[in-house]
């Protein structure tokens, strides 16, 4: 990791410092409104009232990797269904492609049951590794998302091409999906084949949208804050050419 590396983080830090601290201090600015979360929110309150399932898909990457990111959001997404839906009749239950993230999930779920006070609720069961390729986690996931009792689906995590497999599952059964991914050919996928996708980077946007702690709105403004000091570094890139010439 070089200077610069490090002068990127401490700047990232500090943004999320400034904010969390900015946060305290000020009313609570809206957020603007995705679609897909608002959605969320709303099946799962539903799947409660019903006594329906939550299916939470949260692909094959691992912890180590690039791809870790979109793994993380998925279990963030993960404890706040659970925070939500843990004493329903029927708990959600995640999927995944890789064996850290499902010992990560299976902690998550503890936890969560463990801060409700339900813990003799909870079973390893509801966190499963249903095959460590894309094609065979999607065939090991297919069965979860077709039981009747599911009523939703949410692909939070790093898919490519096997999403449109779990994507067309559920609207097989007739249930709403969600759907977010870093990886591009998995998010084209999502884009046309989910109820309701998350577009870009919306994917890392899942704790502040779902309440998971403030720290998480600061991190989304840092994100903002840095997004526009990028885009606009590449007008002005790109303007100084014309001016070069000038007297």
């Amino acid at each position: 990791m070089n200077l610069s590396d490090l002068q990127w983080i401490g700047l990232c830090l500090a943004l999320i410092l400034l904010f969390s601290v900015w946060g305290k201090n000020n009313p609570r600015r809206a957020l603007r409104s995705i679609p897909a979360f608002v959605q969320l929110r709303r099946t799962i309150e539903l799947s409660v009232e019903d006594g329906s399932r939550l299916q939470i898909s949260l692909g094959r990457g691992g912890v180590l990797g690039p791809e870790s990111a979109a793994a993380f959001a998925g279990l963030t997404l993960l404890r706040q269904v659970a925070e939500i839906a843990a004493d329903s009749d029927q708990p959600p239950i995640a999927t995944t492609g890789d064996g850290a993230i499902m010992l990560l999930a299976q902690d998550t779920l503890r936890s969560s049951y463990q801060r409700l006070g339900i813990s003799d609720q909870y079973h390893l069961r509801l966190a499963q590794a249903t095959g460590l390729t894309p094609f065979s986690y999607a065939a090991g996931a297919l069965p979860f998302i077709l039981d009747r009792r599911v009523s939703a689906s949410a692909l939070a995590g790093s898919f490519g091409e096997e999403a449109g497999l779990l994507t067309a599952a559920t609207q097989l059964s007739g249930g709403f999906s969600l759907g977010g991914s870093e990886n591009l050919s998995g998010q084209s996928i999502l884009f046309a084949s989910a109820d309701q996708p998350l577009i870009g980077e919306e994917i890392f946007a899942t704790g502040a949208y779902m309440d998971a702690g403030p720290i998480h709105q600061a991190s989304l403004r840092a994100q903002d804050v840095l997004r526009w000091s990028v885009i606009l570094l590449l007008i002005i890139t790109s303007l100084l050419p014309l001016f070069e010439g000038l007297p």
